[in-house]
């Protein structure tokens, strides 16, 4: 529906042809403009006074330069919710995740590996497993402290109520490190870490009988070649003492505690600051046994005897060397745990015992029998069938949780 707007005159009698006309539509949308500030229409101005194309055209032009202008600057702001630059470069680290947890996975057993190897060289020459865990402890809180100090990580905040949570967990972090150690000075290598296999099948009982949760049977049947494969390689194991023995199947106890207990800590603070406080404070625990069962021996002749054997200067390193790899691979330990999902971590922890045991053989030249082994390898065979049916389980339990 169109609205026409005639304009004409009569001059002497004759009739001039109308003024041209002006064709609006209805519902059209004009500029407004303002005048004497007010906003006057160009609907209303069309039809108070005769349209004038300069005034239409200066209005339109106002309105095009401001739309260019709110282009122009939305151009040129970053789109929200999106990335500052597009083209902006991808790290290596998130390029290359799975190279990254290789890397993880390879200096976990690196570490391990020397830490044992020198572990293993210090007791030969210096026989006090007490002292050597202080050390252990010691280094490890030092580079704690020079890493808060330099904000690698950033020191998470502790009080009253999460010290009484990890306390019960450091003690039984430093009870299964001292007999671990003494374990390590008394045996071979290799027997403390097959009689250290059985760690799943106490963690299976505790579950079972002090946390009342129902183990299935088939984790339980997993776990028989593991003892049996114990059995037969402490049977003909040539370093065999029962010192070694109980030693580590009390640090196997006193990690299925410490498991326990972790369960019952849990916080939101993240692993690394968690394990320096743990280690802060199982050193306090680990004094003072050294102090009494092996302070008078160390100053009668223990540090005189390791010194005149291999030097101030071995000794020395020695001990910091092996206390530095023993924090650091259990810190890779647990930042591992967090980069992949259960059943990895699990195998990945058996094949790091295979290969702690295999190479320690090879630097000590243990001898062993050919039942010691088969022995060792149907244990090992036995934790893995373990770990594999254990994290499927607790992958099922997850997915069900998030389902």
């Amino acid at each position: 529906m169109e609205s026409r707007l005639i304009s004409g005159a009569t001059i002497h009698g004759v009739g001039l042809p109308p003024k041209p006309v002006a064709r609006l539509s209805v519902g059209s949308k004009f500029p407004s403009l303002v005048r004497n500030g007010k906003v006057i229409g160009a609907e209303n101005l069309a039809l108070r006074h005769r349209l004038r194309p300069e005034v239409l055209l200066e209005a339109s032009m106002q309105k095009r330069r401001t739309i260019l202008l709110t282009c122009f600057a939305a151009s040129s702001s970053p789109v929200e919710g999106g990335s500052d630059s597009v083209g902006e470069k991808v790290g290596f680290l998130e390029k290359y995740p799975a190279l990254v947890t290789g890397f993880f996975f390879f200096m976990w057993y690196f570490l391990n590996v020397i830490f044992n190897i020198i572990n293993k060289k210090i007791f030969n020459y210096f026989p006090y497993p007490y002292f050597v865990s202080v050390i252990h402890l010691l280094v490890g809180v030092v580079y704690c402290l020079l890493s808060w100090a330099v904000g690698l990580p950033k020191r998470a905040p502790v009080d009253s109520g999460i010290l009484k949570l990890l306390v019960p967990v450091a003690i039984c972090h430093a009870i299964g490190h001292v007999t671990s150690n003494v374990s390590f000075a008394t045996v071979a290598v290799s027997f403390t870490h097959t009689i250290k296999a059985l760690e799943p099948f106490f963690n299976a009982a505790a579950s079972q009988f002090i946390l009342g949760q129902q183990i299935p049977i088939t984790l339980w049947l997993s776990l028989a070649p593991v003892v049996i494969g114990v059995s037969m390689a402490s049977l003909t194991e040539l370093s065999f003492n029962w010192t070694g023995f109980n030693s580590a199947m009390i640090a196997n106890i006193s990690f299925t505690y410490r498991s326990i207990y972790s369960k019952k800590a849990m916080t939101n603070m993240d692993s690394t600051n968690l394990y320096a406080y743990i280690t802060i404070i199982a050193l306090f625990f680990c004094i003072p046994p050294a102090i009494i069962l092996e302070g008078p021996a160390l100053l009668k002749h223990g540090f005189n005897d390791a010194i005149s054997k291999v030097g101030m200067t071995k000794f020395v390193t020695d001990l910091l060397w092996v206390g530095l790899f023993y924090h650091l691979y259990n810190q890779l330990a647990t930042n591992t745990l967090e980069r992949v999902v259960p059943l990895t971590h699990a195998v990945g922890n058996v094949l790091k015992r295979v290969f702690v045991i295999g190479f320690s053989i090879i630097v000590f030249g243990n001898t062993i029998s050919l039942q010691t082994g088969i022995g060792t390898c149907i244990a090992i065979a036995g934790v893995a069938i373990y770990s594999f049916i254990k994290a499927k389980m607790e992958e099922e339990k997850r997915q069900l949780k998030s389902a």
